[in-house]
């Protein structure tokens, strides 16, 4: 079981975001990301927008750092990803 996160090259509302994502179950996200304080608001399908700023704290706590194209791979063999034809 691993939390993953990606490089911050996201802009949107003036910051630099990544994704946050499990690549074994929603729960184990849900938990990882509510004991970081990541508000649940930020939770989008399949995975968590965390600003920038987050990322030091979520790799202390232990997310697993990658490139996107890797957590995107990652979380495709996850079984959990959530095509963009479902994020209607």
């Amino acid at each position: 079981m691993t939390v993953l996160v990606d490089d911050p090259i996201w802009p949107a509302h003036g910051r630099l975001w990544s994704h946050l994502i499990s690549d074994e179950s929603l729960d184990e996200l849900h938990a990882f990301a509510a004991a970081q304080g990541v508000p649940a608001r930020a939770f989008d399908l399949d995975h968590y927008d965390v600003p920038a700023d987050m990322l030091t704290r979520l790799l202390a706590a232990g997310a697993v750092h990658v490139g996107g194209k890797e957590l995107v791979r990652r979380l495709i063999a996850s079984g959990l990803r959530v095509p963009a034809r479902d994020r209607r």
